[in-house]
Parts: C-alpha cells; sequence; structure tokens
C-alpha cells in the first residue's frame, strides 16, 4: 500500500520512531508499512489537559513506541474508561466503542481520527457549559 505525505517547510514526521524535519516543502512516498505521523497530529505531554486529548496522547504513544505498548495499553484502557464515564452523548460513545474496535486490532493510527472527533465534541460541550454558566437567569 502506498502513502503520500505532504509536508510543509519546517513540519516535523515521526517514521519508525526517529523524528525527521522537512526542509522545504516536501512530498514522502511511503511504499511499504511504517509507524508514521506528520508533525501536526503529534500531541506534547503537557497539551493533553482534557480527558479527550488524554486519550489521544495515550493512543499516539501507542502507535509510535511499540516498544513499550503494554504501558500504553493500559493507560488506554484507563483513558477510554474515564472518558466513557464522562460522556451522555450517544453518538459520542459509539465513536469511543470505534476507538476501542480500532485499538484493539493495532489499528492506533485509524483510532487517532476517532479521538480527534472526541477532542471537537469534548471542546463543543466545555464550550456550551460554560455559555450555560454565564447566561444570565
Amino acid at each position: 500500500m502506498t502513502l503520500r505525505i505532504s509536508l510543509r517547510n519546517g513540519e516535523p514526521v515521526i517514521v519508525n520512531g526517529a523524528v525527521l524535519r522537512a526542509v522545504g516543502r516536501t512530498d514522502l512516498v511511503l511504499e511499504n508499512d511504517a509507524t508514521i505521523l506528520r508533525g501536526r497530529d503529534v500531541m506534547k505531554p503537557q497539551d493533553a489537559t482534557s480527558p479527550a486529548k488524554q486519550l489521544y496522547f495515550a493512543c499516539m504513544m501507542a502507535y509510535i513506541d511499540p516498544a513499550d505498548l503494554a504501558r500504553h495499553q493500559q493507560a488506554l484502557l484507563e483513558r477510554l474508561e474515564v472518558l466513557l464515564g464522562a460522556l451522555q452523548a450517544p453518538e459520542a460513545k459509539a465513536v469511543c466503542v470505534a476507538f476501542a474496535n480500532k485499538v484493539s486490532v493495532g489499528q492506533f493510527y485509524q483510532a487517532l481520527a476517532e479521538c480527534r472527533w472526541l477532542i471537537a465534541y469534548e471542546a463543543e460541550a466545555l464550550a456550551r457549559a460554560a455559555a450555560a454558566e454565564t447566561a444570565p437567569e
């Protein structure tokens, strides 16, 4: 399976654990299986400030650090349990189930997409809650 990735000037990419940085606009063509994550998809530990972001970070680590997979999978389970306990909407719970299914078969990269949806959902829910708190009665 061939994968084409476009990188912006200076954008980092992680390939099998090695951090590379694009010099100029760069296109990469990946012609075999490898663990690859563009810089824009990388989350720093200090940015994992909410349950959905913590789930994303744990999934990302499981994807890019297979040498410590057991520890990352444990973190994934713990974060998923917390998030599922906090969610009310059936659609959000369904996304968590889809995420868990992908993780269970080792599709961590695909599971990150589910996490991005959950992060957006979480941000929207928090914004609604904040607006409700500040709304005049």
